[in-house]
């Protein structure tokens, strides 16, 4: 079931994000719906509370950028219950963009390489090193379920430059092509 994505500006996306036990109801289901929520919405990555939820729970599918980067094709993974052990390298620039901001796209700087930890959907627990644009997203999907956004990378100059963007995506004046909730809403989708 495709799930409305929470748009910038409410509160749930700046909270962190509980860890979760095995039996949390529906488990399954929800990231099976997380899958097809950020499909429909040409994602690569959706974190939970991005739908609502405030637990730390992501998915990632990062093949749609098997041509810029060999070993991507099928790098479908779920993440519950992570913790960033360690981030090296020389940080670099990439043009970033969100589900729950569309229509803004601003170049963030992140490590190259991560260390982390998690457990998967059949609750295998796991120690990762992953590089590329593979940490990029599994960075940016960890961000949200510690309660930051890409826009909290920013220099407070370019905040303020994109200031009436973001306010305007929280009173929902965005076209999108997907499912969205608006903390401040005229237009309901």
């Amino acid at each position: 079931m495709k799930l409305p994505i929470i748009s910038y500006g409410d509160p749930i996306l700046k909270r962190k994000g509980e860890a979760i036990e095995k039996d949390y109801p529906d488990l399954q289901q929800l990231i099976a719906d997380m899958f097809e929520t950020m499909y429909a919405a040409h994602g690569v990555g959706l974190a939970a509370p991005q739908i609502g939820r405030s637990i730390r729970l992501f998915v990632i599918d990062a093949s749609p950028y098997e041509e810029d980067e060999p070993g991507l094709e099928d790098f479908k993974k779920v993440f519950i219950n992570a913790e960033l052990l360690d981030e090296e390298g020389e940080k670099w620039l990439f043009n970033e963009g969100c589900l729950s901001i569309p229509d803004v796209r601003e170049d963030v700087s992140r490590y190259p390489t991560i260390r982390i930890r998690y457990v998967d959907e059949n609750w295998v627990e796991h120690e990762d090193e992953f590089d590329g644009l593979a940490a990029r997203i599994i960075q940016h999907e960890y961000d949200h379920i510690q309660g930051k956004l890409f826009t909290d990378k920013l220099s407070p100059l370019r905040k303020a430059m994109i200031k009436s963007k973001l306010d305007s995506i929280s009173r929902g004046q965005v076209d999108v092509d997907y499912k969205m909730k608006f903390p401040i809403s005229k237009r309901k989708r």
